[in-house]
């Protein structure tokens, strides 16, 4: 009987003390884990640091002119390969460039023949008046905003021009999350020594090769903040001098860096590329500020145009010197009367009595550039005058108080016809009578 309850007694003490002993092995696995994941967060963390931080704290020594670029024996001195792959595919394959030849077109050919292209070629349908205000437009500005309705070929007109051109327009999707420069040109990535690049980074570095035309097309441009990710561009387009207009890509540049990326890792904003953006208005989309606006051409699309049957239409290889030979005859021989510049004065100071709002240097400068070409393109002066005048004045009602608008748009209907001539200015009395209605 002893015996036997000695034995009981045994195998229940060794049962608690393997209980235990398991217990504590599982206890000792779950520390060693989370000891594990803590050095992993850790390693992770260092991996992840700023490359522009380190250069500031001198962990990168920034290159000297000439120099490797990477302090440390650099990943990219080591197998010599360059982190830009598709610049430099471009340095190697523009070296076989050549030049388009002189086109010998007129301003009005150009218009009348782009407008045949897009009929017999594309099956795209627009009226005269659209082509006249998206040439004159391209010769205002290197930035254009295309509104208006779906479906009423907006993003088709601004791609199918770089087809005319034989010059395929490049078409960069916007996305809602867009905040920076980086969105649209690309950033270098710290893991791979590679620099992550855009098409439209690749097409900015061909055209500052080239002598050709090139049109980015910002699809639903205004779907993030346009003044968020497109704020560098917009100041260096507003300077005069185009040798000044550098972009940021890297923080220096590299030994085996592109040929035409400065000391600095910039890239020179190309003069012969334009960026037209198409834009809607509704829930899903945010307002266009005034800065951009400003600065812009803007072209209405608002309705489809009627098709119509025309002749099969060649492209057009039209050198950058001479679009801008043409723009400068047309600013020589089609200039403002100075009938319209008295108007243009007289309803200045009737706005800004009237409304606070003054047309400024920048619109002024917009109007005397804009009116000859549309004119050279086969319009006419008052046309032109009422259709740039309904955009860059007219719009800046939108910001006022829409009960005042609402009281004051007759009585500035009247005054338009009594300057201009009666009905003369249907555009802008449209936006008047539009703002009134919404107000």
């Amino acid at each position: 009987m002893t015996t036997i309850v000695s034995s009981g007694f045994l195998d229940a003490v060794w049962d608690v003390i393997s209980s235990r002993a398991a217990i504590g092995i599982y206890v000792i696995l779950m520390l060693i884990a989370v000891i594990v994941l803590i050095v992993s967060v850790i390693l992770d963390e260092q991996r992840r640091v700023d490359p522009l931080r380190l250069l500031r704290d001198g962990s990168i020594k920034k290159a000297a002119p000439g120099g490797s670029g990477n302090a440390e024996g650099a990943d990219e001195g080591t197998e010599g390969t360059s982190r830009f792959y598709m610049l430099t595919e471009t340095d190697e394959r523009m070296r076989s460039y050549r030049p388009p030849e002189k086109a010998n077109i007129t301003l009005k050919e150009l218009c009348e023949r782009f407008r045949n292209y897009a009929a017999a070629e594309k099956k795209l349908y627009y009226t005269p008046e659209d082509i006249r205000k998206f040439i004159a437009g391209m010769a205002v500005s290197r930035i254009m905003i295309m509104q208006g309705m779906s479906g009423t070929g907006k993003t088709s007109l601004a791609y199918t021009f770089g087809e005319f051109l034989s010059n395929r327009s490049v078409i960069v999707p916007v996305q809602p999350m867009w905040k920076e420069r980086t969105d649209l040109v690309g950033y270098y990535n710290e893991f791979t020594k590679k620099f992550n690049e855009t098409t439209l980074l690749q097409k900015m570095y061909e055209a500052n090769y080239s002598s050709e035309m090139y049109v980015t097309v910002l699809d639903e441009m205004n779907i993030a903040r346009v003044e968020y990710y497109f704020a560098e561009f917009l100041s260096l387009l507003e300077l005069p001098d185009t040798d000044k207009r550098w972009l940021d890509v890297v923080s220096d540049k590299w030994e085996n860096d592109p040929v035409k990326l400065n000391e600095s890792g910039q890239i020179k904003l190309p003069d012969n590329m334009w960026f037209i953006g198409t834009a809607n208005n509704d829930d899903s989309t945010f307002a266009i500020s005034d800065k951009v606006y400003d600065r812009a051409m803007i072209i209405n699309l608002d309705r489809k145009s009627k098709e119509f049957t025309a002749p099969h239409t060649e492209g057009v290889k039209l050198a950058m010197w001479e679009w801008e030979k043409l723009v400068k005859e047309a600013e020589e021989g089609y200039g403002v009367t100075s009938r319209n510049l008295r108007r243009l004065a007289a309803l200045d100071e009737y706005m800004i009595n009237t409304f606070h709002i003054s047309f400024g240097n920048r619109i002024m400068k917009q109007i005397n550039r804009y009116v000859p070409i549309y004119i050279a393109c086969g319009g006419d002066e008052l046309e032109a005058l009422d259709d740039i005048l309904s955009k860059k004045i007219i719009r800046k009602l939108e910001t006022q108080n829409p009960v005042y608008v609402k009281s004051m748009s007759k009585g500035m209907s009247e005054y338009l016809d009594e300057l201009f001539g009666e009905d003369r200015m249907p555009a802008c009395k449209e936006y008047l009578e539009r703002l009134a209605r919404n107000a």
